[in-house]
């Protein structure tokens, strides 16, 4: 186990690169984010009741992320072998073919390098009491850089919904000069960002509500 962790990984840092072996094949992740949008979320460990589901959820969604230019990308602290025989396992339980890569962090190195150690939950350790992953999401831009981070508990599901929200309010924000207010969903309402002034607002949105100077509502058309 690594002495020391990293540095804490902050949003608008460029997402380090490694190379690690994956059920699809060695990849450098550099690489392997090309010029897409990526989610890289990790599991505490494979064959475990809460990672099942949410890899079977996400593996059902991944036409949904695809479609967006996003790819998936999954981690866990087991090897290649454990992988392929709990994907089977995810498929029996759920349904669903996982057909995106899941990285062998066994060594937990990726882990490590992106900060996804439990320092919460002495339990959530393996047998020579190594401590495993927290379920971390990382969204990473084609700039390759971390746009968004969430980090969950290893008793706590995630929700998928949530992290395709996300990603169509960051991929909504940055292609309309937006933010998108609490709750949203594609098709509400979103804010005019504050930086956009005067002729220019009304000019780009000309539907624009001012509630007040600072928060300027519009309508977009809606997105898949």
């Amino acid at each position: 186990m690594a002495a020391e962790r990293n540095e804490p990984l902050r949003l608008g840092t460029i997402a380090p690169n490694f190379q690690a072996e994956t059920t699809k094949g060695p990849i450098d992740f550099h690489e392997f984010i090309g010029d897409n949008w990526v989610i890289l979320f990790s599991h505490p460990e494979d064959y475990t009741p809460v990672c099942t589901t949410e890899l079977g959820e996400m593996a059902r969604l991944e036409p949904e992320f695809s479609k967006r230019g996003v790819k998936l990308i999954g981690l866990s602290a087991n090897t290649l072998g454990s992988h392929e025989g709990w994907i089977s396992d995810i498929k029996d339980v759920t349904g669903s073919q996982v057909n995106f890569p899941i990285i062998a962090d066994k060594e937990r190195k990726v882990a490590y390098l992106y900060d996804m150690i439990d320092y919460q939950d002495t339990t959530n350790v393996d047998e020579k009491g190594i401590a495993f992953t927290i379920r971390s999401v990382f969204f990473i831009d084609p700039k390759k850089t971390i746009r968004c981070i969430l980090s969950y508990p290893a008793s706590t599901g995630r929700n998928s919904a949530e992290i395709l929200r996300v990603i169509q309010s960051l991929q909504t924000g940055d292609k309309h000069k937006v933010t998108t207010p609490i709750n949203w969903v594609p098709g509400d309402d979103v804010i005019v960002h504050p930086s956009i002034k005067g002729d220019e607002a009304t000019k780009l949105f000309p539907n624009l509500r001012a509630v007040k100077p600072y928060l300027r509502f519009t309508p977009l058309p809606e997105i898949d």
